[in-house]
């Protein structure tokens, strides 16, 4: 895991950093190729350039987003824009995260994927990976 992540992580109040820290655990458990870093301000997770999934403190809790969620057909995530096909779930404490639908939920991240890396050269149009 990146050392920036951990920071993050660390930088977080004790309930949310519990979550942050079972988040990136069990992302980089079942991503293992994904490259993660620090992208606009909070951790994301990469595969083949190409944002997948990442967390970030907001005022609901911590928000878990995947870029291609919203294809996902899965019902805790909350699809907040059609255009750009993310979805996202909030925690506030980490009984509430079920690994069961986290693990479900990135295994769908790895099949289902569009292509954000190149949304600036396509001028704002997606295009299906996976």
């Amino acid at each position: 895991m990146h050392p920036d992540v951990l920071k993050y992580n660390e930088n977080q109040e004790p309930k949310y950093q519990e979550v942050c820290d079972l988040l990136a655990r069990e992302i980089d458990r079942n991503l293992p190729e994904a490259e993660n870093k620090i992208w606009h301000a909070h951790p994301v997770w990469f595969l083949d350039g190409n944002p997948t999934v990442g967390y970030s403190k907001e005022k609901p809790g911590i928000r878990l987003m995947f870029w291609s969620g919203a294809d996902f057909e899965e019902a805790r995530l909350n699809v907040v824009g059609k255009k750009f096909k993310d979805a996202s779930v909030f925690f506030n404490d980490v009984s509430e995260v079920k690994k069961s639908d986290l693990r479900r939920w990135l295994k769908k991240a790895q099949e289902i994927q569009w292509n954000y890396k190149d949304i600036v050269k396509r001028k704002g149009r997606l295009e299906r990976l996976k």
